[in-house]
């Protein structure tokens, strides 16, 4: 009997397991290498995690101490005294409450130790909820308590700043009381706002003795209120609405203050989040640039391959799971510096937040910053691992076959979108709007796109206009741009991004600061003098006089309320949310002057200047923005009310207003013989030379016109000096995740392609050149990249400064050149010295040798 006839099994397919021991087995000899791969996105991905987990720290500190923050469970805001109708109502309210009212003022510090406008915070106890940190720790108690004796809680800026101590002498209006306690922190105020508006808090007892509260004076008055734990105070406050709306009274609760501290710091995270993931899209350019130049080393071995069997698709997932792998290690280890990193987030913005943030891991940031830079590694190395499923077998006969992997790839279309997509969905993810999501994806594109097309550029040209007559080194030194493996594209673009980031924030912050510094330029004022009573007028230019000193402008300023819009009142408009009128321009305060001709920083754009038609009516002229925000348009109708006194305009033409001049500046402008008899006060543009003329109309003003204050602009222009110096810092230390990416970018592009450099430079070792040959032509090929990459940043920097001066700031713009050359000369030597660092293996060791350990 004869046996039967076996078939031939079909081949199984090699599963998973057997793509994972390739995958390690392939990577043996390059480990090393790959993990600087893995490298150029720790750091990115480092930002995201700690941004992200700070964000979220932030966001629940604000929500656990947002009662601290308010420092009450109800705070009411007037910027007149309450109604004495209100009042029966207003007591009933709460289990407990206090009072304030606050105002500016020249306060001086004696025994002689200067003059400075203050922030005059009157209470007649302290604060419910939060912690009045006071020096010595009983002041605040003491300073609450009705029968403890007059003195005054002065800002620890203040002190420090005229060397004042406890026991000194500060003298407030008509009123001068002994300095009882230094305050370190205060409910719901940080540093920023201390640096800005230092405070004086004095006994609220004693308002009226300071003569500084008069008609006309800006004065706010807060009631706090305590109610009993579990009371729902919106639903208390609701039944009076009405009433405190008519009376123009604001209300903050502790849900509101939270919603609007949570909301202003959720944007600072969102865009600290996009400068992050700025970094990240660096290091993920990196990535492709490092997994392109190994694909090429691999290429012979992927034939190999396919030789034995393997499918096109099987080599592609062998290496796409070395790098998954390998970018999975990076996220762990970028997710656990992140972590680590969240904790100096408060320290370097500790001077903005009023509140202080107990750190802990956020777990939803980790798992976000691991997917992200997961997806974001794997998607940029497919768009070179795609030429692996199209690497022939022949290759193994003929290595200069390459027409296989040098077709389109249909793919590549699929994996470009699959990236912008995702950059956009992030985009979209921190900031839920489409014009800001779609203006970051394009700007993104066109800073990659200017730094791509210079790389390409550059080496067209190299190409085009080879300096044959040139020296031996610079010839190789420049045919390296170019050549097969070059990292021009690369490093041009990760170094030149990292550049633009500190070139634009250089810029700008020179922009913020040249505008205010024009207050010390010429003839200008540099010190304003404001709440002057019409009464007093001609004494305040007298005592200018006496003091020889100009008044360079002399401007009255009448305060009104906005009631109606052509017929509809305003109450009514707050009502109707779909008008697009902003809430401000119905429920601020206006402050209005009056004259029947624009002035110097005035430029009509439409209608008229003010004036008034032949029935009296005033034709007034409103800011061009105000126009446009407050959706009007000539000919309507604004009615006010002028301190209890209705008055109905007409909107008659527009302007546009320079704010770079040192001069009041105004929405509304009336024309003259409308105001003259409203209650108004005035202000004063004077200059002074020296500090010591400063100090002395000071002093005089204390002492004649204790209610008049004084805004003395060259110390606003160091305070703003100082914020601004802190807001740079914060950007510069996340921009300088970018630029320590790109330096790890240009690290490990340099060692990945390091086997194709060992193989040239052996090759020039064998043809006779020298370690210095060599050398030159390693510091010219890297320094030229630096050179360009930097150059190009700094380009891309200089117009995007140029738009914001244009259109943003409306001043004239003018680059500093010296900085900006120095900056390119840093980034160079960088640049060159990594090169160089990396490339040391080939200087000092023979070709052999070499060709021994690289196998």
């Amino acid at each position: 009997m004869s046996s039967p006839v076996r078939r031939p099994q079909p081949a199984t397919r090699p599963g998973l397991g057997w793509l994972l021991r390739m995958a390690w087995r392939d990577s043996r000899r390059s480990r090393a290498r790959l993990l600087l791969f893995m490298a150029s996105i720790v750091l990115g991905i480092a930002a995201l995690v700690g941004i992200n987990s700070f964000g979220d720290n932030l966001a629940r500190s604000i929500n656990e101490q947002a009662r601290e923050l308010l420092g009450a469970d109800l705070v009411l805001d007037a910027n007149q005294p309450f109604a004495k109708e209100l009042e029966p109502t207003l007591q009933a309210l709460g289990e407990a409450r206090t009072q304030e009212i606050s105002f500016a003022s020249l306060a001086e510090f004696r025994p002689g130790r200067g003059v400075r406008l203050v922030q005059v915070r009157a209470r007649d106890g302290g604060f419910f909820y939060g912690d009045w940190q006071t020096e010595p720790q009983n002041a605040a108690q003491r300073f609450a308590q009705p029968s403890a004796a007059p003195g005054a809680l002065v800002d620890d800026v203040l002190l420090a700043q005229f060397g004042a101590k406890i026991g000194d002498s500060v003298q407030v209006g008509q009123i001068t009381l002994p300095i009882v306690g230094r305050v370190l922190k205060t409910p719901g105020q940080s540093g920023f706002s201390s640096a800005v508006a230092p405070t004086v808090f004095i006994p609220a007892s004693l308002v009226a003795n300071t003569g500084l509260v008069q008609r006309g004076s800006r004065v706010q008055y807060k009631r706090s209120y305590r109610f009993a734990p579990g009371t729902d105070v919106a639903a208390v406050i609701k039944p009076l609405e009405a009433r405190l709306d008519k009376a123009d009274i604001d209300t903050d609760t502790v849900a509101e203050r939270q919603r609007q501290i949570g909301r202003s710091f959720a944007d600072l995270t969102r865009y600290l989040s996009l400068v992050a993931f700025v970094a990240l899209l660096l290091g993920c350019v990196g990535v492709a640039s490092a997994v392109n130049l190994y694909v090429r080393e691999k290429l012979a071995a992927v034939a190999v391959l396919r030789c034995l069997g393997a499918s096109g698709r099987q080599a592609l997932l062998i290496y796409l799971l070395q790098t998954a792998g390998l970018g999975l290690v990076g996220a762990v280890l970028g997710a656990a510096l992140g972590a680590a990193v969240q904790g100096l987030l408060p320290r370097v913005l500790g001077d903005f937040l009023p509140v202080t943030i107990a750190v802990s891991v956020s777990w939803p940031a980790v798992l976000m910053g691991l997917v992200t830079g997961l997806l974001m590694a794997v998607l940029f190395a497919l768009l070179p691992l795609l030429s692996i499923r199209r690497v022939s077998p022949l290759r193994v006969l003929r290595a200069a076959f390459e027409d296989d992997t040098a077709a389109p790839d249909p793919l590549r279309a699929l994996v470009i979108s699959a990236i912008g997509l995702f950059i956009l969905g992030f985009a979209y993810n921190q900031t839920r709007d489409w014009k800001l999501t779609l203006g970051f994806g394009a700007g993104l594109l066109a800073a990659f796109a200017a730094l791509a097309g210079l790389g390409r550029l550059l080496m067209a040209l190299v190409r085009r206009f080879f300096p044959a007559g040139w020296g031996y080194a610079w010839r190789q030194g420049l045919a390296n741009l170019y050549r097969p493996q070059n990292q021009t594209l690369t490093l041009i673009t990760s170094i030149g991004l990292g550049t633009f980031l500190l070139a634009t924030l250089f810029l700008t912050q020179a922009l913020l600061l040249g505008r205010v510094q024009l207050a010390s330029q010429g003839s200008q004022a540099n010190l304003v003098l404001f709440d002057i009573q019409s009464e007093q007028l001609s004494g305040v230019e007298g005592l200018l006089r006496a003091q020889r000193l100009p008044v360079l402008l002399q401007v009255p300023i009448v305060t009104m309320r906005l009631t109606s819009i052509n017929g509809r009142s305003t109450t009514a408009l707050k009502k109707d949310t779909a008008n697009g009128i902003p809430p401000w321009v119905l429920t601020r305060e206006y402050r209005v002057t009056y004259r029947d001709s624009l002035n110097a920083s005035e430029k009509l754009l439409e209608g008229t200047a003010p004036s008034r038609k032949p029935d009296g009516t005033p034709l007034i002229s409103v800011e061009a923005s105000y126009l446009q925000r407050a959706k009007l348009k000539l000919g309507d109708t604004l009615e006010f009310n002028v301190q209890g006194s209705p008055l109905r305009t007409i909107v008659g033409g527009t302007r546009e207003v320079d704010r770079s001049r040192v001069q009041p500046s105004f929405l509304v402008l009336f024309p003259a013989g409308v105001l003259e008899q409203a209650p108004q006060f005035h202000v004063l543009l004077t200059r002074t030379d020296s500090t010591a003329a400063l100090a002395a109309v000071q002093q005089a003003l204390v002492r004649q016109f204790p209610n008049v204050s004084a805004i003395d602009l060259d110390l606003i222009l160091q305070t703003l000096d100082d914020i601004v110096g802190k807001i740079s810092f914060v950007i510069r230390f996340m921009a300088g995740f970018s630029i320590l990416t790109g330096l790890l970018v240009l690290s490990s592009s340099v060692v990945i392609s390091r086997y194709q450099r060992v193989r040239e430079s052996v090759l020039l070792r064998t043809l006779g050149a020298s370690r210095a040959q060599i050398l030159r032509i390693t510091l010219i090929e890297y320094g030229l990249l630096g050179l360009m990459a930097s150059l190009a940043g700094i380009l891309l920097a200089v117009l995007a400064a140029w738009a914001l001066a244009f259109w943003v700031f409306e001043v004239g713009f003018g680059a500093a050149v010296l900085p900006l050359l120095g900056l390119a000369a840093l980034v160079t030597v960088l640049t060159a010295g990594i090169g160089l660092f990396n490339s040391r293996d080939v200087l000092r060791r023979s070709p052999l040798e070499v060709l021994r350990s690289e196998g």
